[in-house]
């Protein structure tokens, strides 16, 4: 859908129906999520710290406040999650939120600056929690759009079945016969060159300058992603620790941690993990992921102290995760790109 005139009728007439879906499935994601004992809070689009995802870009601005005394500068939210972490602390153990974000540099037909993203978060429960939520979920959305699949394109994948798992280092196996584990001996700094050998053994080309975690997209995004989901929805689960900043280590095996995310049709959905609580440990993650992105970008957003303030005043034992809702109901009413069951696109 072009962002211009989509106002005229007979331009919008051909995404009435996907529009009226999408009221139908917010309505049910509600009901669901209610159902179940949640709370729907309402958190500041604006904040201090966007969201400190290394590849994730903020949008800013500067806030006034009364008679010029000062200015600040803060960020539209990349997600909702420091906050509802803080509302975890407060005492609120079962809270949902459907917020818009943004995050700057991202349009495709699966990408948009402006999106809407449903967060949400159980204490005192792992993350397997959140793993039957999004298979109630995905069956919840399908049937208020009237659907019986999921669709995007030739690809079907049935929402009344429970997803399948299959661990990251399992997929890097199965697809590219890749042992992943073997390079992360030290979890925190895996081995760039011994991945890059293998990858360059299944055909990828990889540059001199390529670092283990350029290497390991490169190989999800080419060789994985694009199998996941078919038929039956999937949970690619147990990332290698490295690559998962808000989420605790497995404690059975610290070189992987508890993240999962969930894929239907190719897409991903959703992300989820079994949350970090130690504040020490998220402070370092914190600044090493800063550092990073100072490295490649050149930029450095700031770190919610306030956010490290609550997870040293006692975040409880918790699972947390975001899920795209406009990714879900393009799957559910089969359309081809996100801005068709946007009801205004963000103007190009």
């Amino acid at each position: 859908m072009s962002g211009k005139e989509w106002w005229r009728p007979e331009v919008f007439e051909r995404r009435r129906p996907a529009l009226l879906a999408r009221s139908r499935i917010l309505s049910a994601l509600r009901a669901f999520f209610n159902g179940r004992g949640f709370v729907e809070v309402e958190t500041p689009c604006l904040q201090r710290s966007p969201g400190l995802e290394p590849h994730i870009m903020a949008l800013s601005t500067e806030l006034a406040e009364p008679f010029g005394t000062t200015t600040q500068r803060l960020y539209l939210h990349t997600s909702p999650e420091f906050t509802m972490k803080k509302l975890l602390v407060a005492g609120m153990p079962k809270i949902f939120q459907i917020a818009h974000v943004w995050r700057d540099g991202e349009r495709s037909p699966i990408h948009h600056p402006e999106f809407t993203m449903i967060e949400w978060y159980r204490s005192g429960a792992g993350y397997e929690a959140l793993m039957e939520d999004c298979a109630d979920i995905l069956a919840i959305a399908a049937r208020a759009a009237g659907s019986r699949e999921l669709r995007r394109g030739e690809r079907r994948c049935d929402p009344k079945v429970r997803p399948m798992r299959l661990t990251v280092s399992q997929a890097f196996f199965d697809y590219c016969g890749i042992d992943l584990l073997a390079t992360t001996v030290d979890p925190w700094h895996p081995d760039g060159a011994l991945l890059g050998e293998q990858a360059r053994a299944m055909g990828l080309h990889i540059g001199d300058g390529d670092s283990w975690e350029d290497i390991f997209f490169r190989i999800m995004m080419e060789r994985i992603e694009p199998n996941l989901g078919d038929e039956v929805p999937l949970i690619l689960c147990d990332y290698p620790v490295s690559m998962a900043a808000l989420s605790r280590p497995r404690p059975d095996d610290p070189r992987v941690a508890e993240r999962f995310e969930l894929y239907a049709c190719g897409v991903e959905l959703a992300n989820g993990f079994g949350e970090l609580t130690d504040a020490a440990e998220q402070r370092r993650r914190f600044e090493a992921d800063m550092d990073l992105k100072e490295r490649l970008y050149g930029l450095r957003y700031p770190i919610d102290e306030d956010f490290l303030a609550a997870l040293e005043a006692g975040l409880p034992d918790c699972a947390g995760i975001a899920l795209g809702v406009d990714r879900l109901i393009m799957l559910a009413t089969g359309m081809a790109t996100l801005d068709d069951v946007l009801w205004a696109p963000v103007a190009l």
